[in-house]
C-alpha cells in the first residue's frame, strides 16, 4: 500500500527555567511585560504530526511518503527520517523561511511560556499533491497541518477518488464546522481523540450513529480507557498496553496512528491492528519527544506476544 502523509513537520525546542515564572510578574505592570529568562538547558527534538506518524510507520519496516512544506533547516531532519525508512522525496522545501519550530519554557511548577513558529507551514496550502507526486496514493492521511492546507487536501482526495484518513486533532479549534464535515463525510477512516469528539459533535451535529451507518472506519483514542474502533457496526475495544517506565504521553497519539495504518498496509485484523497500535502508543509513552523510540520489527512483535496472542497475524510484520 502506497501511503502519502501530509502534514506538519516541525522542530521542538524544549527548555526548563530554574525557578518560577510567577516571581517575575509584577501584577500591576501587566501591561508593559519585558521579560527575558535564563534557562538551565534546552534540547532540540524532531516533531510535527506527519513526520512523527511516518517515522515509527518506517520502524514497522513500510516505507511511507511524507507530504509537507519545510524550510531551508530540513537537512539533518531528511537525513533523520531518510533512516529509518521515510520517502522524503515528496516534501516541498522552502528556501526563505525556516521550518515550523516550537519553542517552549518550563518553570519548576510546569508552568509554561510557548511561542510557534509556522515557517513554511503556513505555505503548505501552495501545494498539491499532483505537484509532488507522479503517482496517485493508494491511500492519504490529511493530519494537522496549515488549516487552509487540510482542506484543500481533503478536496483534492475527494476530486481524485483518493480514500484518505482523516485526523484533525489538534486543530479541531481551527476547523470550523463545515470544514469538519467535508472532511469527515468523505473519509475512509475518522481518527481522533475522546475531547476531540466532543468538539467535532459540536460543530458539526454528526453523532456516533451517523459513523457507525456510513463506511466510514471511527477510531476514538481514550486515553488510559484504550481505544475503540467502530467497523461495519460492529465496535472493538483495544486496551492500553502497560509501559514500562512511562516518561511524556506527547507523541503517542501519533505513533499510535502509524500502528493503525501498518495493519492495514498488511490486512490485518481490526483487532490485532488496534493492538499493535497500542504497543507503539506505548514505545512513545516511554521516551523524552515524540521520535526517540526505537525498536526492531522482531523485537516488537515479540513484546507484543508476550501479552497477546495474534494467531500467527504479526508474521506478516516480519517478512
Amino acid at each position: 500500500m502506497d501511503i502519502l502523509i501530509s502534514g506538519s513537520i516541525a522542530y521542538d525546542y524544549l527548555m526548563h527555567f530554574p525557578g518560577k515564572f510567577r516571581d517575575s510578574l509584577i501584577e500591576q505592570k501587566l501591561d508593559k511585560v519585558s521579560l527575558s529568562f535564563l534557562v538551565e538547558d534546552m534540547t532540540k527534538h524532531y516533531g510535527g504530526v506527519a513526520a512523527n506518524i511516518a517515522y515509527t510507520l518506517g520502524l514497522l519496516g513500510h516505507r511511507p511518503r511524507l507530504f509537507g512544506a519545510v524550510g531551508q533547516d530540513f537537512e539533518d531532519y531528511r537525513r533523520h527520517l531518510e533512516s529509518v525508512g521515510v520517502d522524503t522525496s515528496t516534501v516541498v522545501v522552502e528556501k526563505k523561511v525556516f521550518t515550523a519550530s516550537f519553542f517552549c519554557n518550563t518553570d519548576t511548577e510546569n508552568n509554561q511560556i510557548a511561542s510557534f513558529y509556522a515557517g513554511a507551514m503556513a505555505l503548505a496550502g501552495n501545494y498539491r499533491i499532483e505537484q509532488v507526486s507522479d503517482k496517485k496514493p493508494d491511500l492519504v492521511v490529511i493530519s494537522p497541518d496549515d488549516p487552509q492546507a487540510m482542506v484543500n487536501r481533503v478536496r483534492e482526495c475527494r476530486e481524485g477518488n483518493i480514500p484518505y484518513l482523516y485526523d484533525p486533532s489538534q486543530q479541531v479549534a481551527r476547523l470550523d464546522g463545515n470544514a469538519l464535515k467535508e472532511g469527515i463525510e468523505g473519509c475512509a477512516v475518522l481518527m481522533c481523540n475522546e475531547y476531540e469528539w466532543e468538539i467535532i459533535q459540536s460543530r458539526t451535529g454528526f453523532t456516533l450513529d451517523h459513523l457507525t451507518d456510513s463506511e466510514c472506519i471511527f477510531i476514538n483514542t481514550l486515553g488510559q480507557d484504550g481505544s475503540n474502533i467502530y467497523y461495519n457496526g460492529s465496535v472493538i475495544h483495544i486496551p492500553i498496553f502497560a509501559p514500562r517506565r512511562p516518561k511524556n504521553p506527547t507523541g503517542a497519539g501519533d505513533a499510535y496512528r502509524a500502528g493503525i495504518l501498518r495493519g492495514m498496509s498488511l490486512n490485518l485484523p481490526w483487532h490485532v491492528t488496534g493492538r499493535v497500535a497500542s504497543l507503539c502508543g506505548t514505545y512513545a509513552l516511554e521516551h523524552d519527544g515524540t521520535q526517540e523510540h526505537r525498536f526492531t520489527r522482531p523485537e516488537f512483535v515479540a513484546r507484543l506476544r508476550e501479552y497477546f496472542d495474534d494467531e500467527g497475524a504479526l508474521d506478516a510484520l516480519l517478512k
